[in-house]
């Protein structure tokens, strides 16, 4: 597990919003979607007992929460290579990021403006979130959308789930059921930028009708869209299943291997972004000789595993348990070129040359991390009657190294080299119980309550304040209660407290507190057969959240600090309309207000009250679109628009730090043709990425520093900003044999 992670942002000067807006609307009347309006009605149909592994940590209509369902057959027509968040791109209240601009290599995902630090992220209910930093890496897992059967986005505080708390959204995943039938599966697409994916999978079928085996192995590489922003990534997923008549049993192994060269330092520089938006400063230095050059090697490198055990047992009719234990290992370290390394702070002895004292060098350094994550989680499930009632839990440990290595130095004593310039440690345990019941009061009233109880110790032994030794315990209620209006109108509202611990950086960057979190959240579902639609209006009130600053660490983290009081305020729609038969559009917004409250600055060496400011990376409008049309039997055609407003990358409203809205529209397609011999399926997909070329940058960071001056004496307050381009026009096209 890693504990780096980018900050994402936009453009600078925050033009033609109102016209893209407009431009938006005007496009939503003619966008053709994926999929069938049977589609859309129907979900994955995964076996009961595979429906365990989630069910603690899952929500239905009945239960007071905003949340969202994305399943494989929704995911398959655009799984041409692009990682998860990619794919979530068009979900309410998502925001989602690149590094490398083309969707491959270090993604992010923002749910109501809040990072993915603060994104709840479980798989079959165990946690993914890195133990120090909170972050989700999906560079780690690549190619995983080719393994997952549903996913579920709670946004909000969502209910108890295992792992780091809930401050913006929870995802869960559910991993591939098992198949009764044996087949197998070869996919290869092919893109801009050098993009390439081969996955093939199998499966045994039910042998005995008990026992499954089933597995995956992918590759994927690309140039990026930023130069040298290069990904080479492998990954495999191998599951055994036993099905017995109330048994589950399943065993998991899957993980990833990554190697993506660096390309999160992004652009200050205005004339560069303007006319050179691929250049990528990552690596850049000067040789002897004066001459500007890239260290070839300025690459992150990854192994991460994991396994699972679960066991499913259907007790009685009224009673579901669910037991998993698991094991993480992660291992690896990124490698990059500094100029003018302190010997001091690199465990090197000053050299004399020709009677002058060498204090600096250039040097080649690794940074490593080497962690170990395990633990178990469990749940009873009791439904009778009125009554549907979860008991869970879990414990987890991690255990995380972290040194550094100089492999490489212009001016050093070979016998040092390979020495460790730091070498630290770090555990934390995280353990909670939570019991959370709907209770059917009438025919159309039902209550929901939810408490969870949870601990976390965490220890390490250095970071720049000094040793850690954090001990927090949480308690976090929730309620809610849904009323039926009538047969196709729900209304329902909820109240949801969280607690969140600081992560590695926050501690690094200072003295962090815990944060704290009220949720209220008030909400309408409209279900016809030719119409859905689901409005809700939350109000999250903070106190001491951890707002992103905008500004990164020497080592690429985010920093963020606390900032008393701020709320988040906002309405989502979202919907599902069958204008016709093979017609159908699916729509969403979100708008919203973002503030800190009695936010304070020093600005030239005064402390100054802002009075109420904007929340980084938090923009006031949100919508996509997505409208289904299929102009004959086995074609789809997907018109797909996303717009996101201005936004600050900061928190004291500077205009250097406003990001500029942007609008993007992509275009899929999709055949399947079933023959009668050899293949099951043959299935043809093509999707062009941002299709009017339209440049825009969705990654970004804002800093300020105090530079001092003696002539005459006085503080002056610096800003400054990076920002990271995405990709114009570009494609992937792919073919899926089933057979």
């Amino acid at each position: 597990m890693k504990t780096l992670f980018h900050q994402n942002g936009q453009e600078p000067r925050a033009y033609g919003q109102k016209r893209n807006v407009k431009l938006f609307f005007t496009l939503c009347a003619f966008h053709f979607s994926l999929f069938t309006f049977s589609q859309v009605k129907d979900t994955t149909k995964v076996n009961q007992l595979d429906a365990v592994l989630v069910s603690a940590v899952r929500v239905t209509t009945k239960t007071p929460v905003s949340f969202s369902n994305l399943n494989k057959k929704e995911i398959k027509f655009r799984n041409l290579g692009q990682d998860i968040p990619i794919l979530m791109n068009y979900l309410p209240s998502v925001v989602t990021t690149s590094d490398a601009g083309n969707g491959v290599g270090y993604t992010g995902i923002r749910v109501r403006g809040s990072d993915a630090t603060r994104v709840n992220v479980t798989i079959n209910g165990i946690p993914y979130n890195d133990s120090e930093s909170h972050g989700t890496y999906w560079v780690n897992m690549p190619d995983f959308a080719s393994s997952v059967e549903s996913l579920q986005l709670q946004r909000g505080v969502g209910t108890s789930t295992n792992g780091s708390g809930a401050f913006g959204a929870s995802l869960n995943m559910l991993t591939d059921s098992y198949a009764n039938a044996s087949n197998g599966e070869i996919s290869n697409s092919f893109g801009s930028f050098n993009t390439r994916k081969h996955t093939v999978k199998f499966s045994t079928g039910l042998l005995n009708d008990h026992f499954e085996l089933a597995g995956r192995v992918s590759a994927l590489k690309s140039d990026g869209y930023v130069d040298r922003a290069s990904s080479d990534l492998k990954s495999f997923f191998l599951q055994g299943t036993y099905v017995g008549k109330t048994t589950l049993i399943k065993a998991l192994a899957f993980g990833g291997n990554e190697k993506t060269y660096q390309s999160w330092n992004g652009l200050e520089d205005l004339d560069v972004l303007k006319n050179d938006r691929t250049f990528n400063t990552a690596g850049m230095y000067t040789d002897e000789f004066g001459n500007t050059r890239f260290y070839d090697n300025e690459t992150d490198n990854y192994q991460q595993d994991h396994f699972q055990l679960h066991w499913n047992e259907k007790v009685s009719a009224s009673w579901n348990t669910n037991l998993a234990v698991f094991y993480s290992k992660g291992k690896g370290y990124y490698e990059n070129y500094k100029e003018n390394a302190k010997f001091a702070e690199y465990g090197l002895t000053p050299i004399l040359i020709g009677g002058t004292t060498i204090n600096k060098t250039d040097l080649i350094r690794q940074k490593w991390l080497d962690n170990d994550f395990y633990g178990t989680t469990f749940s009873a499930n009791y439904k009778q009657d009125k009554w549907d009632v979860i008991l869970g839990g879990g414990y987890n440990k991690y255990e995380g190294s972290h040194f550094g290595n100089v492999i490489w130095a212009r001016y050093a004593s070979t016998s040092e080299l390979g020495d460790r310039y730091y070498d630290d440690f770090a555990t934390k345990t995280d353990g909670n119980i939570f019991a959370k019941a709907n209770y059917q009061v009438a025919d159309k009233l039902s209550l929901f309550g939810d408490l969870q109880l949870r601990n976390v110790h965490y220890k390490a032994n250095a970071t720049e304040t000094g040793l850690v030794n954090d001990n927090f315990n949480f308690f976090n209620p929730k309620a809610g209660l849904s009323f039926e209006i009538d047969d196709n109108n729900q209304l329902y509202a909820s109240y949801a407290r969280a607690n969140r611990e600081p992560n590695r950086t926050d501690y690094e960057n200072g003295s962090p507190k815990p944060e704290k979190l009220n949720d209220f959240e008030l909400g309408l579902r409209h279900n016809t057969v030719k119409v859905k639609l689901n409005a809700n209006v939350y109000y999250m009130v903070y106190k001491d959240q951890l707002i992103l600053t905008g500004a990164l660490d020497d080592v690429g983290a985010p920093i963020r600090k606390n900032s008393g009081d701020s709320y988040r305020l906002g309405l989502e729609l979202d919907a599902t309309i069958a204008v016709l038969d093979n017609l159908i559009i699916r729509p969403n917004m979100t708008i919203s207000t973002n503030k800190n409250k009695d936010f304070f600055f020093s600005r030239d060496g005064v402390l100054t009250s802002l009075g109420n400011t904007n929340i980084a990376y938090s923009p006031d409008f949100i919508a996509g679109n997505i409208i289904t049309f299929v102009p004959v039997s086995n074609l789809q055609v997907s018109f797909l628009s996303k717009f996101v407003g201005e936004q600050y990358m900061g928190n004291i409203d500077s205009e250097k730090s406003k990001l500029r809205s942007y609008f993007v529209n992509d275009l899929n397609l999709s055949y399947e043709w079933k023959p009668k011999s050899v293949f099951k399926s043959v299935m043809i997909n093509g999707l062009v990425n941002n299709i009017f070329d339209y440049k825009y940058i969705s990654n970004g960071y804002f800093y300020t520093f105090d530079d001092d001056y003696s002539n005459p004496p006085s503080v002056i307050t610096i800003e400054g900003a990076g920002y990271y381009p995405q990709a114009g026009i570009n494609f992937l096209v792919g073919m899926t044999l089933k057979f």
